[in-house]
């Protein structure tokens, strides 16, 4: 059991949390909530031992193995597989001098380390990070690429699959859903359902936290307190609370009143001064209910566009993708395929699909930041586009204001009427005037929407508009969508919100796009069919099964991937050879003798690169075809 007893933090000089008393069990699954700057991250910072309270106390148990996500992930040469396998440190550490004692041939060392792999049921342990790896959205041919190959919302992902690797006690997560599609939500509120043991998570997405947490903790105004249920509960008890609250407040007013009337009437009078006295004795015994102070709610609205004309946009036949220089136009990567695509006004799209299926493609096709491949763009000429990108936040310039940022927008308005427009936005004051370089991620992606709505835009197009933001904003976003009266084409991974603003649905998948006749319950069955459903058993499987059936199990599954590993080592040492080939001939042609020579002998290299290379090709969509199975069987 963790408890809070009477605990107090500070963060700089600003009170962050004061007497707070609260015991949380083995087994619970706590959501923590509350506004972005309420202290959450800095209750997991104390739970970890990197700040102290600064009065009262906090019990952590003694041995007990706590995991979280590490924020930042440096430039590693080890592989994405390898590095998650390295969240479970003891495993990992077994594994390595497990092949280091066979590369010696210190059969002795090598036992050993067997019998500590053995014991932890730990050779199933690279499968195990491959499945945490596939949830998460990576494909298979990326468990081999280098930490160093990602960007940063991947290396955040790689971060998480690390975490869920290790064995805990206690699984501390803070916005795991920042910067994951839907699909790979889903993925990981089914496995933390499975948790066995104490969760404690911070989530702004109201949905995931209703599929995962049994109690939440609320921080407010310096304050928490522990709701049982989840999220939606927590709403329900929180508003009853609330509401008694300000019910006893405005009796008590009622009482109070009445009482110290009698006493200023008959203070003074002889024959009710008893009565009087009686009345002050009352008044002070009143318990002095506080009356309800609420946040105030944060509010905004997309501005009205100035035309709105009924077709907007449409793609006939379109392959997108992208092209690569010195190709010429229409050559390069296809990801998407005969689009047919189109937005009317008041279209309110969600645009749903696995990860990696194309949905930014297809959002950087519709605003026209992507060259067509094939096809045809149409927009209409009125069309006025806000688009917020997943990179929107990050392209807000260091060093500059929110007042900068909208002045180089439109250099000829008034000071006032700028400053105006990013008050109703609570840039308001000297917040105008700040470099954003301090701003939060949640305040960053409030003045990439400011800047977007100042445009007066007619078609919004959003691409995961939610990373940073809080539940409060989300919601002001929300009903800003929804009284918006231009169209608007989405993509989130929170569903909460795709499903308050959203009346249609598109599904991107397999390089197709098409229509999707369904709610995201649906979606998410839809989902499941796709192979998540299988990885989700497996997970389970692994946590719950005896160690002695995992043990088999795992001796058949080395023997299955060691004859599947042979035949990809056949296919890679034929590959170096054609590769060792080939630098031979390009060798040959690198010699000016050549060129004097008999041209039947240019002919002939150049029909054996061609055959060397056909046959690669051949040999490679071979090996990807049986590392794929590999992969699938051991997820």
């Amino acid at each position: 059991m963790i408890a809070f007893r009477n605990f107090a933090l500070r963060r700089g000089g600003r009170l962050l949390l004061e007497g707070v008393d609260a015991a949380l069990h083995d087994g619970w699954k706590i959501g923590v909530a509350g506004r972005n700057g309420s202290g959450k991250s800095s209750l997991f910072a104390a739970i970890l031992g990197e700040v102290e309270a600064d009065a009262g106390a906090l019990d952590v148990p003694a041995g007990l193995r706590i995991a979280s996500v590490a924020q930042e992930t440096p430039a590693l040469a080890d592989r994405a597989i390898d590095y998650v396998l390295g969240g479970d440190i003891e495993l990992a550490a077994a594994l390595a001098d497990e092949a280091r004692a066979q590369t010696d041939g210190d059969h002795a060392a090598a036992a050993s380390a067997h019998q500590r792999i053995d014991a932890m049921g730990g050779y199933d342990g690279r499968a195990r990070a491959g499945r945490l790896l596939h949830g998460l959205g990576f494909k298979p041919d990326d468990h081999e690429k280098t930490v160093a190959e990602f960007s940063g919302g991947w290396r955040g992902r790689l971060n998480l699959a690390r975490a869920l690797m290790a064995p805990s006690d206690l699984l501390l997560l803070d916005e795991p859903t920042n910067h994951l599609d839907l699909d790979a939500v889903l993925w990981l509120e089914q496995w933390l359902r499975r948790y066995p043991r104490t969760l404690m998570v911070i989530s702004h997405d109201r949905e995931f936290l209703d599929g995962t947490v049994d109690h939440v903790l609320h921080l407010e105004q310096g304050a928490a307190r522990l709701y049982a249920g989840n999220y939606s509960d927590f709403e329900r008890q929180r508003a009853e609370r609330l509401h008694q609250q300000q019910a006893a407040f405005a009796k008590e007013q009622t009482e109070r009143a009445h009482l110290q009337s009698f006493i200023d009437r008959f203070r003074a009078k002889a024959t009710k001064a008893r009565q009087a006295q009686s009345r002050v004795k009352r008044l002070e015994k009143l318990s002095g209910t506080e009356a309800v102070r609420v946040e105030r709610a944060f509010e905004f609205r997309f501005p009205e566009p100035e035309r709105l004309p009924q077709s907007m946009l449409k793609l006939e036949h379109v392959d997108a993708g992208y092209c690569f220089s010195p190709l010429p136009a229409g050559e390069g990567l296809k990801v998407l395929s005969n689009v047919r695509f189109s937005v009317q006004a008041g279209d309110r799209i969600g645009l749903l699909g696995p990860n990696g299926a194309g949905k930014s493609t297809l959002v950087k096709t519709l605003v026209g930041d992507l060259p067509l491949l094939a096809g045809e763009r149409t927009a209409h000429k009125d069309l006025s586009i806000g688009y917020f990108a997943q990179h929107t936040v990050e392209n807000l310039r260091a060093g500059e204001t929110p007042f900068d940022h909208l002045r180089d927008l439109a250099p000829g308005t008034p000071p006032q009427t700028l400053r105006d427009w990013l008050g109703k936005w609570h840039f308001a004051g000297d917040r105008a005037f700040e470099p954003v370089d301090g701003f939060s991620g949640g305040e960053r992606a409030r003045l990439a929407l400011a800047l977007i709505a100042w445009g007066k835009p007619n078609l919004l197009v959003l691409d995961e508009p939610t990373n940073h933001l809080d539940l409060d904003m989300r919601g002001a976003l929300a009903d800003a969508l929804n009284d918006f009266p231009g169209a608007l084409v989405l993509v989130a991974h929170d569903r909460h919100l795709l499903g308050l603003v959203c009346d249609s649905f598109w599904r991107v998948a397999d390089g197709v796009v098409e229509s999707f006749d369904g709610d995201l319950e649906d979606y998410a069955r839809w989902l499941r069919t796709r192979g998540g459903e299988p990885a989700e058993r497996g997970d389970a499987k692994a946590q719950t099964a005896d160690p002695r059936e995992r043990r088999r199990e795992a001796a058949a599954e080395r023997e299955r991937q060691r004859a599947q590993r042979k035949q990809l080592e056949k296919i890679e040492t034929r590959v170096a050879k054609i590769d060792a080939a080939l630098s031979a001939l390009q060798e040959r042609l690198a010699d000016p003798a050549i060129y004097t020579g008999p041209t039947a002998v240019l002919a002939d290299i150049g029909r054996e690169q061609n055959a060397l290379r056909e046959e690669k090709a051949v040999l490679e969509t071979e090996w990807l075809a049986r590392y794929e199975a590999m992969e699938s069987d051991a997820a």
